[in-house]
């Protein structure tokens, strides 16, 4: 079981905790002026320091939309979500008062070419060609490749080589599809997930291959007309990205293993990405490429 499929059958217990340490936990600091939308904080203010881009603020460039990862469609609108308020807890615990939420094509954010932000937590699948180009924190939630269809279509392991797939451009899905996959058919990329998924809506594409903790949010909001048929191991996970050669990567590290190992993320999980699921990840079959999972 991934770290959030087990959030979510904690999703009660979490979300009363989380209410508690919200108000309490503040290590004794003024926080008067910090701004994290309506993300509960714990640990201690100001126990990292970090050196940030921009004073006083933690710079996080991700790709929107993104539902249940950073609720809202615009940097300014975002107030809440697991990865925002991931960085809010990054945030407070480095002494910094807000957040400030860049917006950028996914190939943009991995590419390793700009250098003007603290980390990027866009569902990055840490991989070692994006290692090249940029550092890594370490991995903060599995991840698998999950199978979108449209509701009342038969497409399993067997036969989805043969039909029209969807991918997000400059993704691990779209590499894996291409490479592992190998489909007859046309491979179609997409910049962002909604347009991903509408095209599978009106039949533009039969299949959707994404991340699986992405695409679990759409059968509820779609009213059932798509779901979930299967997911494909990967053995790969979620990692903030640095710039290469950031002077912040260990002290960064030294947070993010903190909310792991305090249980931060896993309640975080519980209230942002349990809501967006609707079913636990646990129970998708997992399908299988030339009969090797």
């Amino acid at each position: 079981m991934t770290r959030a499929a087990a959030a979510i059958v904690s999703l009660a217990v979490s979300v009363a905790f989380i209410v508690a340490t919200s108000a309490c936990d503040q290590g004794g600091e003024d926080t008067s002026n910090a701004h994290y939308g309506d993300c509960p904080v714990s640990g201690h203010y100001g126990e990292f320091r970090l050196s940030p881009e921009t004073a006083g603020a933690l710079t996080v460039r991700t790709t929107l939309p993104a539902p249940g990862w950073w609720n809202g469609d615009t940097p300014d609108s975002i107030k809440s979500g697991y990865e925002y308020c991931m960085a809010a807890n990054i945030a407070y615990r480095s002494g910094l008062d807000r957040v400030k939420v860049e917006n950028a094509p996914f190939p943009d954010v991995v590419s390793g070419r700009t250098k003007d932000f603290d980390l990027a937590l866009a569902q990055i699948t840490i991989t070692p060609e994006r290692s090249k180009v940029a550092e890594f924190s370490p991995p903060y939630l599995s991840s698998t490749l999950g199978v979108l269809i449209r509701d009342g279509e038969k497409i399993d392991e067997g036969n989805i080589r043969d039909v029209r797939i969807g991918v997000a451009e400059g993704t691990t899905g779209e590499k894996f599809v291409e490479k592992r996959l190998r489909p007859t058919k046309p491979v179609t990329p997409f910049a962002n997930d909604p347009a991903m998924v509408t095209a599978l809506e009106e039949g533009r594409v039969d299949a959707v291959v994404h991340d699986t903790t992405i695409l679990l949010a759409y059968p509820p909001k779609r009213e059932s007309r798509v779901r979930l048929v299967g997911q494909y191991r990967t053995d790969q996970g979620y990692g903030a990205l640095y710039p290469k050669g950031s002077p912040d990567k260990d002290e960064l590290d030294r947070i993010i293993r903190q909310l792991i190992e305090d249980g931060t993320l896993t309640k975080l999980s519980a209230v942002y990405l349990g809501a967006a699921f609707g079913q636990d990840p646990a129970k998708i079959p997992y399908f299988t490429v030339d009969g090797s999972s």
